[in-house]
């Protein structure tokens, strides 16, 4: 949300889509909404699964129309920004389906923008199914821990094997303290992709914990907090 916050102040983009792909919807928590499960991707798909399933819909009307209606129905505009949450699967099975319908149509979604920002959750499974296969910038973002810098290799690796053809894979270090940060530049430095660049880093902050505590819009930080200030000098080198 920093990165949002940073693009609308610094007006590097008038009309901005944020998708956030996790089935968490942690997008809708940082910024002081509360989204419903109806007004989700999975929800949709939910609700169209069962008319298959009743055998209510027309059979004139293709199945991927009727999915790429629904997906652009959750559409959730706010002033400065849209954004579509993925959402859940609700009860049993896996979230393969609501990622494939997200990858069929976000190319067309993401012509109406300037910019699109794609929120994913840690792991390798957005990679594998290749739901981001068109960005141009990754940004992987890392805590000061070994589990972080491990991830942070699989994750290179994977976009490796997978042929991901990113523009430029950035390393953020979030939450680092100042004696902690040449442990991930040392780490950085070692890898071979010529990808790959160290964004920096942005420390731990006690305002940015109370807002997402109380339930506020990060957007509404401070623009001179120490943490967005930071965030700044790394955002600067993407945009």
């Amino acid at each position: 949300m920093l990165f949002l916050k940073y693009l609308i102040e610094n007006k590097k983009a008038t009309d901005i889509l944020v998708i956030d792909s996790d089935p968490d919807a942690n997008v809708a928590d940082v910024i002081g909404e509360e989204i419903q499960f109806c007004d989700t991707i999975g929800g949709k798909m939910k609700v169209l699964q069962d008319k298959i399933k009743s055998f209510k819909l027309s059979p004139g009307i293709p199945k991927q129309d009727l999915i790429e209606t629904d997906v652009f129905s959750c559409l959730i505009e706010m002033d400065e920004f849209d954004i579509l949450e993925m959402g859940r699967q609700e009860g049993e099975g896996c979230y393969c389906f609501i990622n494939d319908v997200l990858k069929k149509v976000l190319d067309r979604l993401s012509q109406n923008y300037d910019m699109t920002l794609l929120d994913s959750p840690a792991g390798l499974e957005h990679f594998a199914r290749k739901t981001g296969q068109d960005v141009t910038d990754l940004v992987i973002v890392t805590d000061p821990s070994k589990m972080g810098i491990h991830t942070m290799k699989r994750v290179i690796e994977i976009t490796n094997e997978l042929h991901l053809k990113f523009e430029n894979i950035w390393i953020l270090g979030s939450r680092f303290p100042k004696e902690l940060t040449e442990i991930l530049e040392k780490e950085v430095k070692e890898l071979t992709d010529k990808r790959v660049h160290l964004l920096g880093f942005i420390p731990n902050n006690d305002e940015i914990s109370k807002i997402n505590l109380n339930g506020g819009n990060l957007i509404k930080l401070a623009s001179d907090n120490p943490a967005y200030l930071s965030a700044k000098e790394c955002f600067s080198k993407i945009i």
